[in-house]
């Protein structure tokens, strides 16, 4: 018996399946590209997905495949599928890097229970009734992608308490409010109902099963989107559990039992489970990492070489706590703009401090330490909404160099545990799955957490405490000079 997880991501498809056991048996995942049809459109063909469903389904080893009882869906956060009533898309689907709807966010005033960005399903769909007043016209369904994925493989047409609370539409326990979709003129019959992520939701129709490989009439779980399917998949199970992700952003995770209270900047929805969660998200992570070590023409093994203090392949060397502290040098990682603690999508980055005596390795470690710092300002904000956070599990490709590690548990002074598990959002679903078809049950998700092993401690560095108290005054200074007009 086994259970397979799909993770229907922005720019792959990945899916894993999990044995009875909890452990994962095998897994793949194929890449796809975004479509920009215009400047700040971001869409994919659903037929995009599906292909890449089935190529992915094709991967896994075909008697594993006859062994699942119950599949489970994790999905990309905030982008909108619409769908007419014969489970037909009307459009290609709208992604959450999807600007186009930044004009009509004065729709949403503050205090909103949660921050509201353009790519989220709210301004996406006021967008399109506003500008493509045919395909309202056609849509029955308005869902989230993971719920267009269920419904295309024979499923009921629902959605979960952790996607609907991202919407921008819903009230943070994920009910869809049905005054604020008047009020921006949505039909409210577009909106799915709601049920628990590990809810049944369905079962696999003959044509999804023929085409994937798998049994027809096994259970489909309702799912959960992404970020809590990874918290779950990583074992964040527990009140107070916390994860950090590193990737092309950041994220951090704390799981809640109760709602947990609004802080500015600081997004708190729904798990998978029935918890609570909050998380600061951070975009400047290893995008930021990546545009320095580029610029400063760096391979990567010679950027963490010098930035840390070791010998490079040319055969300098540089001490990065004398070339921190030689002459102070600050680097603000935000390049696109930042969400949490800041809000600003016109935040900016760069460096500050540079003097004639400072070398690449120190330029690169002051990249290190801004990065380190963003993540530190974010997990701030998170103690500052009233939750205690001393260790966190650390996930995500970028959080593989034990120097940036450390540097990481310094900077936020926390103990860190890397968690084995490469595909945390795939086993997550398939957990989900797996709840579904009665195998588990939701008491036991503590148990199912995978191993965890512990990787640095922080070291109460006083020189770095000072440098982050640094970077946030920096910060601070040049916030109103961002988005000023020229001349100003």
């Amino acid at each position: 018996m086994s259970f397979l997880g799909i993770d229907l991501g922005t720019g792959s498809l990945k899916v894993a399946i999990v044995d009875e056991d909890g452990h994962e048996r095998a897994a793949a995942s194929v890449a796809y590209g975004l479509e920009t049809p215009h400047a700040g459109w971001a869409e994919t063909s659903v037929q995009t997905w599906w292909r890449a469903l089935c190529e992915a389904a094709a991967r896994l080893p075909d008697g594993l495949r006859h062994e699942v009882k119950a599949i489970g869906l994790s999905g990309q956060m905030h982008g909108v599928v619409l769908i007419d009533e014969t489970g037909n898309a009307v459009r290609p689907a709208m992604l959450w890097p999807d600007t186009r709807a930044r004009t009509l966010l004065d729709a949403w005033p503050e205090p909103q229970p949660n921050p509201v960005a353009p790519g989220m399903a709210g301004p996406l769909l006021r967008w399109i009734v506003l500008h493509e007043p045919e395909s309202a016209r056609r849509t029955r369904w308005a869902l989230q992608p993971k719920d267009w994925l269920r419904v295309a493989l024979g499923g009921a047409v629902a959605t979960d308490p952790s996607d609907a609370c991202a919407t921008a539409l819903a009230d943070p326990d994920g009910a869809w409010d049905a005054a604020l979709t008047e009020r921006l003129g949505i039909p409210h019959e577009w909106f799915p109902p709601l049920g628990p992520s590990y809810a049944a939701a369905g079962v696999l129709s003959q044509s999804a099963a023929q085409a994937l490989g798998l049994r027809a009439g096994i259970v489909l779980a309702t799912g959960a989107a992404d970020t809590p399917c990874a918290a779950l998949g990583s074992g964040i199970a527990r009140d107070g559990d916390a994860l950090l992700t590193t990737g092309t952003g950041g994220q951090i995770v704390v799981l809640a039992e109760h709602e947990p209270q609004a802080v500015r900047g600081l997004h708190r929805y729904r798990a998978a489970s029935d918890h609570w969660y909050r998380m600061a998200a951070m975009q400047n992570v290893g995008i930021a990492l990546e545009r320095a070590r580029g610029w400063l023409c760096y391979e990567w093994s010679d950027a963490y070489a010098e930035a840390f203090g070791e010998h490079a392949s040319h055969g300098s060397e540089i001490n990065a706590n004398a070339a921190a502290a030689a002459a102070p040098l600050t680097f603000l990682p935000y390049l696109t703009g930042e969400r949490t603690p800041w809000l600003n999508p016109a935040a900016r980055g760069g460096w500050l401090g540079l003097a004639l005596d400072h070398t690449r390795g120190a330029m690169m470690r002051a990249a290190f330490e801004g990065v380190a710092f963003s993540l530190r300002a974010g997990l701030d904000a998170i103690r500052a909404s009233g939750a205690t956070v001393t260790s966190l599990k650390l996930a995500g490709g970028g959080s593989v160099d034990a120097r940036w590690r450390q540097l990481l548990a310094d900077a936020l002074d926390a103990e860190l545990h890397a968690v084995d598990c490469p595909n945390a959002a795939p086993r997550g679903a398939a957990i989900l799955g797996g709840i579904a078809s009665g195998r588990w049950h939701v008491h036991d998700l503590a148990a199912l957490a995978p191993g965890a092993t512990h990787v640095a401690s922080p070291r109460g560095d006083r020189a770095l405490a000072e440098r982050y108290a640094r970077f946030l005054d920096l910060y601070g200074r040049v916030e109103s000079w961002f988005d000023a007009p020229p001349g100003a």
